[in-house]
């Protein structure tokens, strides 16, 4: 028998064809989707090596994700061509669930043979492997176990150990992420971060496009704040801008100012699993991270470990205690949390927009399975926070279908306006212009630590004191929009309680680390807080704030020889002047810094320049780059904190 096993996102060139990881854990893969807003997008190809002439049966594990709302119609249909032979099967019609589908028989010639992936709808028809088998009667497993081990045999994937130690690892690269690996490798410590993304950012990527909420300056420690100011967008403001606007590639670029001796960034990397030490359980000695791409698996070894991964994976790997949903007004006495508690979080955005186009412009009309009419449309352009769902679902468990769920609920609302609505002739013109292929998560489990904050805390002003990064953003809570919810079986639509806080308020140490993990930081919206806390703590420059005093934190134990928890008993002195003084802000080139004298340059990230400084001596690669930029002066601005 001969066989060949493809996983779906590592085909060479995708196409329009995107990657989904956010399912990692429950799938033990990424997978891609077609994400054309109603429209085809461009084939997925890549070449195989066939190892003997034959008849090979060809399996594809996809779903029909649209099923999970009664449709008629399966909507993210396409097919597989293998060698210039289209094989007969429509493919994504085989039902709710992750499944094997048979494509058809195919005779094929040893040797390189392509494979392409042809959409046929544009509404995000989804592939996860391709099994090709000469054993015609062979029907790959589909239950997790037997599809993990089945996985392993047929890829060749072998754990291997990467030869460094690093005194911290970071998983998860958004804005907390980032933040605390370059604090702890500015202030002295080898570090990991790893990201389960093609780029970094999280919810300030370009992926999501969420803008930055809250300060990075605040009054409590001024200089708290440093590397978020180096690679954060200047854009602000309720809106969604285009991807650029985003600069991921300032975030990529900033890590660059280091060596991967100091700092080392991998990309496409997802932690799956992690290990700990045999004579003690409490704490973690590595973790195993899973290429989204080739499914290959790597085994890191650390010091210290940093939970960024914004669902608490790492933490909930390791048996800490966690926190999700909301809690009762007994539990902490909060006059703003419910009479009884429940597992309701904040939700899930899928973030879109739309634009005029020159010429009509047609979407199909198909049934999507929710009920449109004049009394349940939404007259608009696009959706911000708002569109928001899962508010009563598992945000780490059921992420694809969180997902989904906005997804088809956009496409749905859109297709009313287009073909029903009586203000169709308002939106004729008008097209779908960017979704969120993957959406971006507001709250998901938090993770107890030696305090965790609550409302009263942050209302009554209690002063503890191992204070660090303040809280500037208001106490912001999201509930299901009632008028949704009265509307639809499942509400996709929130409003926001806002209640000011006066003053910032500095968030305790003790909330950035695990109680009962002995050497686990948390960064992101994990952190140890209450839900009506988590509220105001969770915008992104808070999150990036307290995601260096991490990196701080991080550097006294290597230094100390210590745990996250020995700092706060032993060492709150030295974290103070630390933050304090703030994040070492490189002087690019040899220059030290000079905070008035800041530029930006769209391609390169920032350059540090002294008053009076040869430009000249800046590296002739680097001055190509700037002689053909416009270079704009980086005022001190609140906008760009």
């Amino acid at each position: 028998m001969s066989y060949v096993w493809i996983e779906a996102e590592s085909f060479a060139n995708l196409g329009g064809w995107v990657i989904d990881s956010r399912s990692m854990l429950q799938m033990g893969s990424a997978y891609i989707m077609a994400h054309g807003m109603g429209i085809p997008v461009a084939d997925a190809e890549t070449v195989c090596n066939i190892p003997e002439n034959g008849q090979y049966m060809v399996w594809v594990r996809t779903r029909d994700w649209t099923a999970v709302w009664n449709r008629g119609i399966p909507a993210g249909k396409f097919k597989v061509i293998v060698g210039g032979v289209t094989l007969p099967e429509e493919l994504g019609t085989n039902g709710p669930e992750w499944s094997w589908q048979n494509a058809g028989l195919v005779s094929i010639s040893a040797g390189a043979v392509k494979i392409v992936l042809h959409d046929l709808t544009g509404f995000n028809g989804r592939c996860d492997a391709l099994y090709l088998t000469t054993d015609t009667a062979e029907v790959p497993p589909d239950s997790a176990e037997e599809l993990a081990e089945f996985r392993h045999k047929k890829n060749g994937i072998i754990c291997r150990n990467d030869p460094a130690y690093y005194d911290l690892i970071v998983a998860g690269g958004g804005i907390a992420g980032m933040c605390a690996a370059l604090s702890a490798a500015r202030t002295g410590s080898k570090v990991l971060l790893l990201q389960d993304r093609p780029v970094l950012g999280g919810c300030n990527s370009s992926e999501i496009r969420v803008v930055l909420g809250g300060l990075a300056h605040t009054d409590c420690y001024p200089n708290l704040g440093n590397t978020i100011q180096e690679f954060g967008p200047i854009i602000g403001g309720p809106s969604i801008y285009p991807a650029e606007s985003y600069e991921d590639y300032r975030k990529e670029n900033v890590f660059k100012l280091h060596s991967e001796d100091q700092c080392r960034v991998l990309l496409n990397e997802s932690v799956v699993a992690i290990e700990k030490d045999s004579s003690d359980p409490a704490k973690i000695t590595a973790v195993v991270s899973r290429n989204t791409k080739t499914g290959k698996e790597t085994r890191f070894h650390a010091s210290l470990f940093a939970d960024c991964t914004g669902d608490a994976v790492l933490a909930r790997m390791a048996g800490a205690g966690v926190m999700y949903g909301t809690e009762g007004r007994e539990k902490y006495h909060e006059s703003l949390a419910p009479e009884q508690g429940s597992r309701q979080v904040m939700g899930h955005s899928v973030l879109w927009r739309s634009r005029v186009n020159d010429a009509l412009s047609k979407f199909p009309d198909i049934d999507w399975g929710i009920p449109f009419n004049e009394k349940k449309v939404y007259y608009i352009d696009g959706g911000y926070w708002e569109w928001e769902a899962g508010q009563y679902r598992n945000q780490a468990d059921e992420a694809e279908y969180i997902r989904d769920y906005g997804l088809m609920t956009i496409f749905a609302n859109w297709s009313y306006l287009k073909n029903h609505s009586v203000r169709k002739s308002e939106w004729a013109d008008k097209e779908l212009d960017w979704i969120s292929p993957i959406g971006g998560k507001r709250e998901s489990y938090r993770v107890v630590g030696d305090h965790i904050l609550t409302q009263n805390d942050i209302e009554q002003k209690i002063q503890y004191p191992d204070g660090t990064g303040g809280i500037s953003w208001s106490i912001d809570i999201h509930y299901p929009d009632p008028d949704n919810e009265a509307m639809f079986e499942e509400p996709f639509r929130s409003c926001a309680y806002h209640r000011g806080i006066e003053k910032t308020y500095q968030v305790p140490y003790r909330c950035l680390y695990a109680m009962d993990v002995r050497n686990l930081f948390l960064g992101g919206r994990h952190i140890s807080t209450s839900h009506v806390a988590f509220s105001c703590v969770r915008v992104q420059r808070t999150l990036g704030i307290l995601g260096e005093v991490i990196g701080m934190a991080a550097s006294i134990c290597k230094d100390k020889h210590a745990y996250p928890r020995d700092v706060y008993e032993k060492h709150l002195d030295k974290l103070k002047a630390m933050m304090t003084e703030g994040v070492p802000v490189p002087g690019y080139f040899g220059w030290p810094c000079d905070e008035q004298e800041c530029y930006h340059f769209s391609e390169i990230g920032f350059i540090h320049v002294t008053p009076g400084g040869d430009p000249d001596r800046i590296d002739e690669n680097v001055m190509k780059k700037i002689k053909s930029l416009k270079i704009a002066h980086k005022k001190q601005d609140p906008a760009f904190r």
